[in-house]
């Protein structure tokens, strides 16, 4: 059995609290957050995210879990520092914005002598060796996630491996915190170097945006040549070297991970020849002005947008790339409409949000959604939609 230990967490996102809940089965968890109805939400066994998972083991299982605010508190007695704040990408520095992580950093090794610290939240390659030099310590490792938002507690659950960027004992026994959390057995582990795990973690998912770039490139050729992209997607896949998987047309790849990841990765190989990785970004681009070219050829009065999630079982829209194909019809001149539960204010990106579905259809001559909706069945004549699996 393995042996409880305290562990705390730092950040209250899709990572933070789906990790939270699984060590939490197994460990006495607390959580840390600078956002006091966060804090209050988890202490009454309330999500802070959009997962069905993370809901239910909130209510149902026998979790040793807690949030505060206070840092000195959340830090004293800890084993393990799990450091899971965002990091954006920044514009103006062509880097990601790792000020979070950096103060978490800081203040957990000020406060807790001895613990392990480990660095969750996507960061540039070469950044966990910056901090342990800055720092002058090696207790400071990165461990990458691979989560999909509406499914995080699931993929912590059911692994499809365990990276921790550290060869040392406490390393090892962090892994172990994991496995014995999970569902799923002899999950693969593999320790390597933190700047090793940095860049597992950015390239896979600077593959996984170039999977979806191919396949939204091979939809473009097939829509402006009246062929058919499930059929051709479908033969292609057949080929287990190909498989299946990420390879459902949509309006680009989106979202809080892939966007940021693919232009960090980018940033890295600033001394390095590349083509690739920069072509997988302009891809993006580009087919969110073929979209938004195709819907302007209808000529419609009003056009709606329904939902402005990419995904069912997602309440994030940031960095959407139907927010990109948004812009781009408005600035043609053309009136659009919003349908977005999710959004309680009347206005958003300078549109007007009509909260009532059966008004949204009525009112809109053309319907784009990113994933079709059996809700829209009625008026699919209306609809605009490159989903030709009906999944995500």
């Amino acid at each position: 059995m393995v042996e409880r230990h305290s562990v705390t967490v730092v950040g209250s996102g899709y990572v933070g609290l789906s990790l939270s809940v699984l060590l939490a089965q197994n460990n006495d968890v607390v959580m840390l957050d600078i956002d006091s109805s966060r804090v209050e939400s988890i202490n009454k066994r309330q999500s802070t995210v959009s997962d069905k998972d993370i809901e239910s083991f909130l209510t149902s299982k026998q979790l040793t879990l807690k949030a505060t605010l206070d840092a000195k508190i959340a830090y004293k007695n800890a084993s393990f520092i799990v450091v899971a704040t965002p990091t954006d990408y920044d514009l103006n520095t062509g880097y990601f914005d790792t000020s979070s992580v950096d103060s978490v950093v800081e203040d957990a090794l000020h406060f807790n002598e001895h613990a392990l610290v480990v660095i969750k939240s996507t960061i540039p390659v070469g950044h966990t060796l910056l901090l342990q030099k800055k720092f002058g310590t090696s207790r400071v490792i990165f461990s990458p996630e691979f989560l999909r938002e509406g499914q995080a507690l699931n993929d912590n659950l059911y692994p499809s491996r365990i990276i921790i960027g550290s060869h040392c004992e406490r390393g090892q026994k962090f892994a172990e915190l994991l496995q014995a959390g999970a569902k799923k057995n002899n999950i693969e582990t593999l320790f390597v170097d933190s700047t090793e795990a940095e860049a597992v973690k950015l390239f896979s998912n600077t593959f996984l945006a170039m999977r979806v770039a191919f396949f939204n490139e091979l939809d473009s050729y097939a829509l402006m040549h009246n062929l058919n992209a499930k059929n051709i997607i479908e033969g292609m896949c057949l080929d287990k070297r190909i498989g299946k998987g990420y390879n459902n047309p949509s309006f680009g790849y989106g979202g809080y991970c892939l966007p940021k990841d693919t232009k960090q990765l980018l940033a890295n190989y600033r001394n390095t020849p590349q083509t690739l990785i920069e072509a997988i970004i302009s891809s993006n681009e580009t087919r969110k002005d073929f979209i938004a070219d195709e819907i302007l050829k209808a000529e419609s009065r009003i056009v709606g947008f329904y939902r402005l999630a990419m995904k069912e079982g997602s309440d994030n829209f940031r960095s959407s790339a139907i927010i990109g194909v948004i812009e781009r019809v408005k600035a043609a001149g053309v009136k659009v409409l919003l349908y977005e539960p999710s959004v309680t204010s009347d206005e958003f990106l300078e549109c007007e949000v009509i909260p009532d579905l059966g008004i949204f259809k009525d009112k809109c001559n053309l319907i784009i959604t990113n994933r079709f909706c059996e809700s829209l069945s009625d008026v699919n004549s209306k609809v605009f939609s490159r989903d030709v699996f009906g999944d995500n």
